[in-house]
């Protein structure tokens, strides 16, 4: 197989986009990229979605964006892998080109949220738990998570304020991200004072549904033209699924394909986990963040929150994550969500993450997860 590389980056500001369409923000993000990129055809194209059916009435993506974008004629699909929608286009992707079927490809990410109101969305939202086990008993996505959040606050004994170093860093890194939706720091006190959702999540352990679109550029590595200088090499691409149901789970307190999904990029690229310079980790509730340091071999099990608590999850920490803002503070478009971490990545390798610029960052890694870590989608990009 032949090396991948990203060669072009594009992407919205993710909000209520009460004024555009899924298309037109499509349409926006992926020109951006190919203008970055300096191409004007591509061979094909893949978009990250997983709700456009259910909350905008709208699907054939591929077909409706590629038109849209003046590309009609290309092989052009969607896919869907729930909240990891966007990490699984993202690797359709890479191995189209890895393959050596194509020579340039799209892969875009795009999601709206704020279509319908937040009860049908978050109803929605829980298609991606178990319908038959799960959903069927009024369950949502976050009451599923705070299910977890309680029982590893009882088997590590902790307390909600000991996850709150996950939304204050995520606000931090977004104050200095235009395209975040909620650019403004947040104090612990604030964390401490905001209303419970599922308890013992609240809004500050919850990233915030938007709408927004973001889009890469692949070309193989050994044919970049004119885009040498700013490529970034693509060095794994792994994805592992894990039981949909929480029930069904040998551990429920145990990310089993972050695990795989994440052993499988770290051999891929020949890297441990502590080479990782930083980690877009899909912190859609701060549970999330601690279960996938841990499962991902970033954090010893148990220990995951700590290493919040103790700053080393900052710009200049040891493990820098959410540079941007993730999830919580950048905001979730979540079939979008995975693009918007690899084009994050991708700012920070080439150097263009401004005040949020991890320093000396060569190898970066982005997971996005579909359901409960049901399925995760790991990258890894290097420079």
């Amino acid at each position: 197989m032949q090396s991948v590389s990203v060669v072009g980056i594009g992407q919205t500001k993710v909000k209520e986009h009460w004024d555009r369409s899924l298309r037109e923000l499509a349409v926006q993000a992926i020109l951006g990229a190919m203008q970055d990129a300096r191409v004007d055809h591509a061979d094909a194209l893949y978009v990250g979605n997983m709700l456009s059916g259910e909350l905008t009435a709208q699907e054939n993506l591929g077909a409706l964006i590629a038109d849209a974008v003046g590309l009609r004629g290309i092989e052009a699909l969607k896919v869907e892998a729930a909240c990891g929608s966007g990490g699984a286009a993202l690797r359709a992707g890479y191995l189209a080109i890895a393959s050596g079927e194509y020579d340039v490809v799209i892969v875009a990410g795009a999601e709206k949220l704020t279509e319908s109101s937040n009860c049908y969305a978050t109803a929605s939202l829980a298609m991606a738990a178990d319908a038959d086990y799960e959903a069927i008993h009024g369950i949502s996505f976050v009451a599923l998570n705070a299910l977890l959040m309680r029982r590893y606050m009882h088997e590590y004994d902790l307390v909600p304020e000991d996850f709150a170093a996950f939304s204050i860093n995520a606000h931090a890194n977004a104050a200095h991200n235009p395209y975040a939706m909620f650019p403004a720091p947040i104090t612990l006190a604030q964390y401490q004072r905001a209303r419970p959702v599922s308890e013992p999540i609240s809004v500050m352990d919850s990233a915030p549904m938007g709408d927004g679109a973001a889009a890469l550029v692949l070309m193989p590595t050994e044919r970049l033209n004119g885009n040498r200088n700013r490529a970034v090499k693509i060095a794994a691409s792994a994805v592992a699924t894990d039981a949909l149901a929480l029930h069904a789970r040998r551990d429920p307190l145990w990310f089993g394909a972050v695990e795989l999904s994440a052993k499988k990029a770290y051999a891929q690229a020949g890297v441990t986990p502590q080479e990782i310079d930083l980690f877009e980790v899909h912190d859609a509730f701060s549970i999330m963040s601690v279960m996938s340091l841990e499962a991902a071999g970033l954090a010893e099990r148990g220990r995951g929150a700590y290493l919040a608590r103790e700053g080393e999850i900052g710009i200049q920490g040891r493990v820098p994550i959410s540079t941007m803002g993730g999830l919580k503070a950048r905001g979730h478009p979540v079939g979008a969500t995975g693009v918007y971490q690899a084009v994050e990545v991708v700012q920070q390798l080439r150097g263009e993450a401004g005040k949020n610029q991890v320093p000396n960052a060569h190898i970066g890694m982005a997971q996005s997860l579909g359901g409960v870590a049901a399925n995760a989608v790991t990258h890894i990009f290097v420079n």
